[in-house]
Parts: C-alpha cells; structure tokens; sequence
C-alpha cells in the first residue's frame, strides 16, 4: 500500500506503511551439510544411545536458554528412532564436565560450510571417525524463543547424521523463516537504514529541471534538514535503477491513487515478525503532473518519510501544514 499526498491541498497523511515482510538473508540460511538421503536404518555413528549436552552461553547473561535446549533435546529423544534411524536419549547437564555435546550461544556466525551468517553451525556426524567429543554446536543468541528451538533441532539433527533433504522437513529444510527477538522499529530509531549514504535514481523525463528539484531535497537533508536527521547523511545519483537506495519517478498515474500528487512508499525487513519494519531498504517516490517548481517539496516530503518521519511534529518546519503556495517556495533555503 502506498501512502499519499495530494497537490492542491494540505498534506493527506491516508493509508499506512507496507512493505515487503521479509527476513535478513542471514536469519534464513542454514549450512549445508549433505546430499544424500537419510537412510531409515543407519547405524549409530556415536556407539551409544545416551549423550550428554552442555550449555555454554556468550552472548547475553540476562536470558535463560536452558528450557529452550531442554525441549529441542526432548524432541530427538522423543524422535530419534522414527527419523535417525537408531534410539538415543539426550541428557541435559549445562555444566558437564565431559559432555558428547556443547551447545554454544554466540552473537554470530562468521562463516559455516561455506554460508556466512548463518543462524547456527553443527558438524554432519555419519561416521564414528567424526565422533571426538565435545562436538560443538553454535546457535546465533539473538533469535525468539520459537526460532531458536527450531535452529536447535535443525543442527541436532546434523549431529544425529541428517541432511537437508531428510525428514522432518519442517525442521531440516535449510532455509526457514526465523524471528529475532523484539527490535526498535523503522520509525522508532534516528536513522532506518543500515547507513546513511544514499543512491538515488530519477526518472525525470528528460526534465533538468526536476533533477534539479530533487537535488535541493536531497541537499536539505545531506545539510541536517535543521537537526531532523544526522549530520552525516550523503547521496549521490546513480544510472541504474537496480543500484537505488531512492528512485523518483515521474509517472502519468499514480499506484496509489487517482488523479495528481505524489507517493511514497518504503520497502524493508521485519527480522521480529512483529508486523513493522525494522530496517529500510528501498524509498520509491512517484510524482504525477506535479508542477516543476514543487518537486522538490513532495521529494522532500517523502524523503522525510523515508527517515521515519510520522508525525506532523517530526517533520521539518517546511513540510509543516504547507500551502499551495508554500510549496513552489525556495522552502530548502
């Protein structure tokens, strides 16, 4: 959904901020471990039907993983037979002294099997050459609580012997949709972007002048945009459409509406699930039969909006219960 704004009138702050939901790459990528199916009979690469699993926590002291691991080792134990193919009860014991297993909470994952920033890493135990204890499994600390049980049994279920095309695919599939645990929102933090240097396409159709416009909006905010936004905010133009943080666009209609005016719309991730953006990523402007002279405050507008701006009081002065005539100003002076 698109939010809009008309011309000839005061601002129409109609509809609300949709975007793509979706999940950083680096939440949703497993490692690969194997090719080949599990088989329903294999052999117990361990030698035994009982190990032990320690805890090991590096990430954030406050939070209690244990109940977390004690139900996804319940799980194997409960399954094992059906999918693995031989029994085994894991015992939980966070602080043995000489675990089979040490599950390892850290903030991330450099690299596993070849995946960076993968959401947990275990070795792909099938034979009794790969058993030398403690075999270690690392889970990336920051997910919700539902998506950690579900990165647990995943990489147990490669310490186990299986691959990502074993069952149960709800579990060993290498991708899954994860959540992190609750994150500020887009428009609860000073800048939604990952960084504050921004590429910028325009179609201006042929128009100088547009360009023009939209270089003063984008110079309003590179200056501060009178203490709104960072002062270390950068752009510069680019000839493709595909490398754009922002793309103007002059259109003969508008995706949101009928009939004149402009608007905006964000795209972004949502890692917490929780229905809002946390991150942007992409700000589309289209502008419909706009007068040249006011480009420059509708970009400005929305470039605002692409900083979180909600409010009326968050905006700058300018785009403040702004005129007709307000708009077609030399507003960025």
């Amino acid at each position: 959904m698109w939010r809009t704004l008309l011309v000839a009138v005061l601002l129409v702050l109609a509809g609300c901020v949709t975007a793509t939901p979706g999940i950083d790459d680096a939440a949703t990528t497993a490692p690969e471990r194997a090719l080949t199916d599990a088989a329903p009979d294999r052999t117990n690469p361990w030698g035994r039907t009982t190990l032990t699993v320690a805890v090991n926590d590096t990430t954030n002291a406050s939070r209690e993983f244990e109940p977390l691991v004690r139900s996804s080792l319940a799980f194997w134990s409960n399954n094992s037979s059906r999918y693995v193919g031989y029994p085994v009860e894991f015992e939980l014991d966070r602080d043995a002294d000489d675990p089979d297993v040490v599950v390892r909470f850290v903030d991330r994952i450099d690299s596993c099997a070849n995946v960076t920033g993968a959401a947990g890493c275990a070795p792909f135990v099938t034979g009794s050459s790969q058993v030398s204890p403690p075999v270690t499994v690392d889970v990336v600390g920051s997910y919700a609580n539902a998506s950690t049980r579900l990165i647990l049994k995943h990489e147990l279920g490669h310490v186990l012997g299986l691959n990502h095309s074993a069952r149960p695919q709800a579990v060993m599939s290498p991708t899954s949709e994860l959540a992190t645990l609750p994150r500020a929102n887009a428009t609860e933090r000073r800048l939604p972007w990952t960084d504050s240097n921004f590429s910028v396409y325009v179609d201006d159709g042929g128009e100088p002048a547009v360009r023009e416009q939209v270089r003063r909006a984008l110079d309003y905010y590179a200056d501060g945009a009178n203490g709104t936004v960072p002062t270390n905010v950068t752009y510069e133009f680019v000839e493709n459409r595909t490398d754009a943080d922002v793309v103007v666009n002059v259109s003969d209609d508008l995706p949101c509406r009928d009939g004149t005016g402009s608007c905006g719309r964000v795209h972004g991730v949502d890692p917490d699930g929780d229905g809002a953006l946390e991150r942007y990523d992409e700000l589309r402007v289209t502008l419909s039969r706009v007068e040249t002279d006011a480009v420059g405050w509708h970009v400005g507008y929305w470039v605002g909006y692409g900083f979180g701006f909600e409010a009326e009081s968050e905006w700058p002065d300018p785009f403040r219960n702004a005129t007709y005539e307000d708009r077609r100003t030399e507003w960025w002076t």
